[in-house]
């Protein structure tokens, strides 16, 4: 568990467990309907589920013996905030993107198949919010991938200097200023105010998963 002072008391950061994710979605708002999973799904899919079959979805994600799907922030034992981050194969939504499409075929290509992950969404407990908890779980969330193979971390966040109008439900992408100061790099912006960013795992974590 890792851990990043702030004005509050310390975040910690771990991979994420079912319990906690559920804890933090709680029963109502937005988490509590999307459980994390727009991206997951086809459009035909979302339209046809309900909340609950996307809770479900979500949470066999935690039963397959694969990496857990996300990562979660803490404050004093309480979770606090969530980021999504899976091998960009699992994100059928994204792959079909125009962010992603617009990007051109250089950036779509995944050789090995998940060796590309995604970060799709950060949730963060609306107290928290600016005050490192999003930082955090970045961190946090290219760790997590790194560890478990990856090569590439990628983001698809919010410019808000062009979209000045966006408000939170347009942000759980996060923004570009956020992932630019943990390292990414911009490697498309063919759709205005959005951004294909990457950051690319060191040569010893790519190596040695």
């Amino acid at each position: 568990m890792n851990a990043e002072s702030s004005g509050q008391s310390a975040i910690t950061t771990a991979a994420a467990d079912w319990p906690d994710v559920e804890r933090l979605f709680g029963a109502r708002g937005e988490p509590s309907r999307c459980w994390c999973r727009f991206f997951a799904f086809t459009g035909p899919e979302w339209s046809a589920s309900t909340p609950e079959q996307r809770k479900v979805q979500l949470r066999d994600k935690f039963d397959g013996g694969a990496p857990a799907p996300g990562v979660l922030a803490y404050r004093d034992g309480t979770p606090v905030g969530w980021c999504a981050v899976e091998p960009r194969g699992c994100y059928p939504r994204i792959l079909r993107s125009k962010v992603l499409t617009a990007a051109g075929p250089e950036v779509g290509r995944d050789p090995g198949g998940n060796q590309v992950w995604s970060v799709s969404c950060f949730v963060v407990s609306p107290g928290q919010r600016r005050t490192g908890v999003a930082r955090a779980l970045l961190a946090a969330a290219v760790g997590h991938a790194f560890s478990h193979g990856a090569t590439v971390v990628e983001g698809y966040p919010v410019d808000p200097a062009q979209r000045p109008k966006a408000g939170p439900a347009d942000l759980y992408h996060g923004t570009l200023g956020l992932f630019l100061a943990a390292g990414f790099e911009v490697v498309s912006d063919a759709v205005p105010g959005r951004a294909v960013v990457r950051l690319t795992a060191p040569r010893q974590a790519a190596n040695n998963p």
